[in-house]
């Protein structure tokens, strides 16, 4: 099924990147995709997306274009609807939203009910471009706030809120029963990530206090008490890896050196994961130089999260 996402600003290709997991995407611009997707029912796991429709067309970022297209269409509700336009910031069109929902809804055979409709259609402008659909459903992105770090049993600063740690947990590709590790797990904010998603997830650190706080937060996850450059992982028994590196807080790590330990890290990671399978490493420098040798590189996104951190992501195939 051909699906219009509405995307969250909050970066401008993670959101894209992240509907790899449910669909292989077609086309993009600033905060919408359109991708093909064989599983609807997995477009509820995203996290940086705010709504998925139906898609029904496109065309330029014209009045007329416009006008036209909802002429082709032919769009009959079977119900009541209400159509609504979101301009991204930046698209081409000057006309004012309010006009171009008057133009949309005179298009559209049915009635009216801007109040409880039974179908709603939108027209998203972005870029020079406009994309058509109709929603079927909007993502809970509020349900993430639910699990912020600071509301759990352990709790330890510095760590990856739950919105970006589902984000990269979908970018690895993991799904459902699949088996998948973060080797420097903390305080486990992305293996709960990972087992909403119905994964079977596992997860390491060379911190016993981190260990034994993420046990406390995950009963019964799978964890163990391991250097990361030492896995007690089979060769190829892993289907997914997503994990934020140390950034050599501790005294352990600062005596290795923290390229030794990168590049241990990731040559078990590669060992431990199957051929072909994604791992998705984020640090707070570039070390492409370190992972080249050892995996192939698919993608790079960087992330500003404060003045003093930028996120590296690195999504790195067997």
């Amino acid at each position: 099924m051909k699906l219009l996402f509405l995307l969250s600003g909050e970066h401008p290709t993670l959101p894209c990147s992240e509907l790899s997991c449910v669909g292989e995407v077609t086309d993009s611009r600033p905060q919408v995709a359109v991708a093909l997707c064989q599983k609807t029912s997995l477009v509820t796991r995203l996290a940086m997306s705010h709504a998925v429709m139906e898609y029904l067309g496109e065309c330029p970022a014209s009045i007329a274009s416009f006008g036209h297209l909802l002429k082709d269409l032919s769009i009959s509700a079977p119900g009541t609807f209400v159509a609504r336009v979101k301009k991204i910031e930046g698209a081409e069109i000057k006309e004012p939203t309010a006009s171009l929902e008057r133009l949309m809804g005179s298009a559209i055979s049915g009635p009216v009910s801007l109040e409880n409709p039974s179908h709603e259609f939108r027209a998203i402008f972005s870029g020079d471009r406009c994309y058509i659909g109709k929603l079927l459903c909007t993502i809970d992105r509020g349900s993430f706030d639910t699990r912020n770090p600071g509301k759990r049993t352990f709790f330890h600063p510095g760590v990856m809120m739950p919105r970006m740690a589902r984000a990269i947990v979908n970018i690895s590709l993991v799904a459902q029963g699949e088996r998948f590790l973060d080797p420097f797990c903390g305080t486990g904010g992305v293996l709960i990530e990972a087992g909403m998603v119905g994964a079977t997830a596992t997860g390491g650190d060379m911190d016993r206090f981190m260990v034994r706080g993420t046990r406390r937060n995950i009963p019964g996850a799978g964890l163990f008490l391991a250097d990361a450059g030492n896995l007690p992982l089979k060769s190829r028994s892993v289907d997914a890896v997503a994990t934020d590196l140390p950034y050599g807080q501790s005294s352990s790590i600062m005596a290795e050196g923290l390229d030794s330990l990168y590049a241990r890290s990731i040559e078990e990671i590669r060992r431990v994961l199957k051929p072909g399978r994604r791992a998705v490493i984020v640090t707070h420098r570039d070390i492409r130089a370190i992972t080249s040798p050892i995996m192939h590189l698919c993608e790079f996104h960087e992330q500003r999260v404060h003045k003093s951190l930028t996120r590296r992501i690195m999504v790195l195939r067997s």
